[in-house]
């Protein structure tokens, strides 16, 4: 016992002494010490701006997998609030791993399909099959907080993935956009297509997501910074805002139910694809026509950005997730293998506000897509091709657009 005391001793001398060695090296900014340190040791380096949608840049991180031990497991929360967790992030996850050189048996990627327990169950599988990170993308936060808890009770390395685990482990990392920033951009589209559309004395009805989603907040907090100036001077008249959901139906009867309400409406702001869809619908139904009644969207899903060629929405935000799917893949890798990922990649913190702590964040950039910008944005990024996007009579309206 003595000697296991004595050599813990040493172990932790050591670790100071390399501490006042870091403390003290050099004069650059962080991000060049952060940078320098990583290269120096011999550690693959991998930047945000680097994540392109040839996922080159993973090639760069083989070492890492070769060093690292463990499963890396993913859990997605389901198939129904967006299309984007069966069409973008489970395939270009699994992309991303493999192209840095994981093999099938060194990562699960797994969907909860909407249930808190099915989730659950999940996470207790893998830590069993021996991960060492777990990536999540809650359903809600005290759920996911639940499961990251237990999972770093028990050794594994945590990441939040595409939403803030709010109450997590306060040492978690967390991947996403800038959520405030995405909006923004749904706002400010907003407000651009009323003026493009020539919308006179907007009424505008205001939608949101999931109250329990604390992305809804965050978008929300973006579109309604935008918006609010409008209604306070009276050049926009706000009707309503109901509560938020994710749920397709719900939406489209929410909507309805308003737009009785207030029949004088004729502009809504719609925080994805999915609902703006639903409510599109309901505008198809009652014969609305194109380039009239101003609907936001974000996702770039393949309605959304089909809709926006008809003439029935604004535009979308486009959050290129193979960008994304690479970060969060990047960081897993780094903390596999038991390294402190570089502020290159880990470029912002975000505000956990139940832990009133900063969660170390790695945020890619989102943009506004149109049918003006479509072709050289989705498109080109190969997020969809022209083929799958320009079927029936979008066919026509793709050729107005450029898109071949």
């Amino acid at each position: 016992m003595r000697l296991a005391w004595r050599s813990l001793a040493i172990v932790g001398l050591a670790s100071m002494a390399l501490f006042v060695v870091a403390a003290c090296g050099g004069g650059g900014s962080d991000n060049e010490s952060a940078s320098t340190t990583t290269e120096s040791s011999g550690t693959p380096t991998v930047g945000v701006d680097e994540l392109t949608a040839d996922f080159s840049a993973m090639t760069k991180l083989k070492p890492l997998a070769s060093e690292g031990k463990g499963m890396i497991g993913v859990l997605l929360p389901d198939t129904t609030t967006s299309t984007r967790y069966v069409q973008y992030d489970a395939p270009n996850l699994k992309k991303a791993f493999e192209t840095a050189g994981l093999t099938s048996s060194q990562f699960k990627i797994q969907n909860a399909h909407g249930s808190t327990s099915t989730m659950q169950q999940q996470a207790e599988a893998l830590i069993t099959a021996g991960a060492s990170v777990l990536l999540i993308d809650p359903i809600d936060p005290g759920s996911g907080a639940a499961i990251e808890s237990n999972a770093e009770s028990k050794g594994l390395k945590v990441i939040d993935y595409d939403r803030l685990v709010t109450g997590g482990p306060k040492d978690r990392y967390y991947v996403s956009f800038n959520n405030v920033e995405v909006g923004k951009l749904i706002g400010q589209g907003e407000v651009d297509c009323i003026a493009a559309w020539k919308v006179s004395k907007p009424q505008v009805l205001v939608m949101s997501g999931a109250a329990t989603d604390n992305n809804a907040k965050l978008f929300a907090e973006g579109y309604n910074g935008v918006l609010n100036p409008k209604f306070s001077d009276g050049t926009y008249t706000k009707v309503g805002a109901p509560a938020g959901t994710w749920d397709a139906p719900t939406a489209a009867t929410t909507f309805e139910q308003q737009l009785t309400a207030h029949p004088n409406m004729n502009a809504v702001v719609m925080p994805n694809d999915n609902t703006a869809n639903a409510v599109i619908s309901v505008l198809l139904k009652n014969k609305t026509p194109a380039n009239t009644f101003p609907v936001t969207g974000q996702d770039a899903a393949t309605e959304g950005l089909q809709n926006i060629l008809l003439g029935y929405q604004c535009g979308t935000v486009y959050k290129p997730y193979f960008a994304e799917a690479q970060a969060a893949a990047a960081l897993a890798l780094y903390l596999r293998a038991g390294k402190t990922p570089p502020s290159s990649l880990v470029n912002d913190t975000t505000k956990d506000t139940t832990l009133n702590a900063d969660i170390k964040s790695v945020y890619t950039k989102p943009f506004w897509v149109t049918k003006e910008n479509m072709n050289d944005t989705v498109i080109k990024d190969g997020t969809i091709t022209a083929a799958t996007l320009c079927t029936g009579k979008v066919a026509a309206a793709c050729k107005e657009a450029g898109i071949q």
